[in-house]
C-alpha cells in the first residue's frame, strides 16, 4: 500500500483472497470452459484454448471470488491438488507435473507372485495418496 492511496481496501482484498486461493491450492479441475455457477473460493487450471471469462488465460489459475474471477500465474515449485483426479501437481519448467504410474511387472525366467502383488499393492497406495493418477 502507498501513503495516501485510495481506497486501500480494495489492495488488502484482493491480497487477502490471493491468499484464501493460493495458500493450499486445490483446483476443481482442469477446464477450458468456465462452470456455469462457480461458487466462490473454489478454483480450477485453465486448459489452453480458453474460452468464455478465461479467454486469453491459459495456463493459470483461475480463482472465484466475490462473484469475480481472479487469475493467477503459477510459478515454478508451485503445488496444487486435482480434486477431480485426486493428484498432486507441481510446476517446474512452466508444465504441470503429474508422476506416471510405472508398468505393472511382466516378463522374466522366474514368477514372483508374491513380488508382484507387493509392487502393485504399493502402486495402488501411490495412487490413493494422490501421488499417481487413479486408474
Amino acid at each position: 500500500m502507498q501513503v495516501g492511496q485510495a481506497q486501500k481496501e480494495f489492495s488488502v482484498n484482493e491480497g487477502l483472497s490471493l491468499t484464501d486461493a493460493l495458500l493450499h491450492c486445490a483446483v476443481e479441475a482442469v477446464a477450458a470452459t468456465p462452470p456455469a455457477a462457480a461458487q466462490d473460493g473454489l478454483a480450477w487450471l485453465v486448459a489452453a484454448g480458453a474460452t468464455g471469462d478465461w479467454a486469453g488465460q491459459d495456463n493459470k489459475l483461475a480463482c472465484r471470488q466475490a462473484g469475480q474471477w481472479l487469475f493467477v500465474t503459477p510459478r515454478d515449485g508451485m503445488r496444487i491438488s486435482n480434486r477431480a483426479t485426486g493428484q498432486d501437481l507441481r510446476r517446474l519448467g512452466g508444465v504441470w507435473l503429474a508422476p506416471l504410474a510405472p508398468a505393472e511387472a511382466s516378463g522374466g525366467a522366474t514368477v514372483d507372485a508374491q513380488a508382484r502383488n507387493a509392487i502393485a499393492d504399493l502402486v495402488q497406495k501411490l495412487r490413493q495418496a494422490g501421488v499417481f493418477a487413479a486408474s
